[in-house]
């Protein structure tokens, strides 16, 4: 019997998720694909895995015996691969990161470009995911490492199975249509009354900026619910409204958009998120460095260290 490593992956997540949909979801597959592959891992097992009940999936007897000892196996390969990378003299390796785009234009062009002058066998690809989607992706191994945000305002819940250090700390500023701000700085409260344009209450940044206007005593009447930085301060350039925007943020403002400091701060961390075992790989050690530095040189350098 020869067991698929990428097809263990498949069951492992399967059973945390209870359907294929949202398995393949989370390993960036078609539903489809991964109904063939745990198909064809049944037929190298020679049993029956799992079974069908309604929308949902339960695995069998043998399916959670073989899903045990795939947490196993697949942690073994991790610590291979760790142990591999060490014992190199030069570093050789491909990471997949987890990025959104003022994170991938703030920071990324930077920090890439130093790590490929210093270090040119760390190759670093990345995905563009919502930030409250790189968490699970991490954690079910789609993901070597990726960038997550904390607010002040509205703590993120964290998966205790992940570690994170901090690589950069940003304010949050208001974006407001050019020539309307009076003051060099302005209150949440002084925008009460202006039309906003805002990313969802399902999203944390959506999340962190109402909670910080209701702990100012008003509820923000959301025109335009947008969920990307670009587009929101796209549209404050057209007339439609206002928004707020972090500091790496204000690398997509277009013309038409005046940038105006909080009187009271809303802060946001950003951390790079990754398993455990992930950190003794020193081209991820590396990686971080490269980031805090470049979030450092801008001004936005987190006080925080990385682990030994």
């Amino acid at each position: 019997m020869e067991l698929s490593v990428h097809r263990l992956r498949m069951l492992r997540e399967l059973h945390r998720r209870g359907t294929i949909t949202a398995a393949a979801a989370a390993l960036h597959y078609t539903a489809s694909a991964v109904s063939q592959q745990l198909a064809q891992l049944e037929r190298d097992v020679g049993a029956k895995l799992f079974e069908r009940l309604g929308r949902r999936v339960q695995l069998t007897e043998l399916g959670m015996l073989l899903t045990e000892h795939a947490e196993e196996i697949l942690g073994a390969v991790e610590r291979a691969t760790v142990a591999l990378e060490e014992a190199q003299e030069t570093q050789t390796v491909r990471l997949t990161a987890g990025v959104w785009a003022s994170v991938a234009s703030g920071l990324l062009p930077t920090a890439l470009a130093s790590l490929a002058a210093e270090h040119p066998g760390i190759k670093v690809h990345t995905r563009e995911l919502a930030p409250e989607e790189t968490p699970d992706a991490v954690r079910d191994g789609s993901l070597d490492f990726s960038f997550v945000i904390d607010y002040t305002d509205a703590p993120t819940p964290w998966d205790n199975g992940l570690e994170r250090v901090a690589v950069a700390v940003e304010r949050l500023h208001a974006a407001m249509p050019a020539a309307t701000a009076s003051t060099g700085t302005v209150s949440l409260s002084d925008l009460a009354d202006q039309p906003w344009i805002l990313a969802s209450p399902r999203s944390h940044f959506g999340r962190a900026v109402r909670v910080a206007c209701q702990r100012f005593g008003f509820e923000p009447t959301i025109y335009h619910e947008v969920e990307e930085q670009a587009t929101a301060m796209a549209m404050v350039s057209a007339g439609l409204g206002v928004t707020l925007v972090s500091d790496l943020g204000l690398t997509l403002r277009p013309p038409g958009v005046d940038i105006v400091p909080l009187s009271t701060p809303v802060m946001r961390t950003v951390s790079v998120a990754y398993r455990r075992a992930a950190l003794r790989r020193p081209a991820l050690r590396l990686v971080i460095d490269a980031v805090r530095a470049a979030a450092a040189e801008i001004g936005l350098g987190a006080s925080a260290t990385v682990p030994g």
